[in-house]
């Protein structure tokens, strides 16, 4: 992942959290809304309610791969903001991942061929 293309700045996840639409699943939140762009622009949250810094960066990074991975299937040119939630912490990778394409699939992220 380019990271040209992470959102960073607070107005960005205020917007996304205002006025996105947003997906559910026991493993993440997934916030999306089209940005305008041609690129994609993603953002990753981790509380610090889930555990100290050694476990927040490994969901991060967790998190960062799962979405590295599906992202070369997604439609491009939206904003989007994954939250883990605290069953991440001890969750199977498999599972975030699932859940994962799950809530993208939810907000139709996905365009109607299947990709490989």
């Amino acid at each position: 992942m380019d990271s040209r293309y992470t959102l960073k700045k607070n107005s960005d996840f205020r917007r996304l959290y205002s006025k996105g639409k947003s997906a559910v699943t026991p493993y993440l939140v997934v916030y999306c809304r089209k940005n305008g762009q041609a690129v994609s622009r993603v953002g990753f949250t981790v509380s610090a309610k889930l555990g100290n810094a050694v476990t927040r960066n490994r969901v991060r990074r967790q998190l960062r791969e799962i979405y590295r991975l599906n992202s070369a299937c997604m439609k491009s040119g939206i904003d989007m903001i994954i939250v883990a939630r605290s069953r991440c912490v001890n969750g199977d990778y498999r599972k975030m991942e699932s859940a994962f394409v799950t809530a993208c699939g939810k907000l139709g992220l996905y365009p109607a061929e299947k990709c490989e």
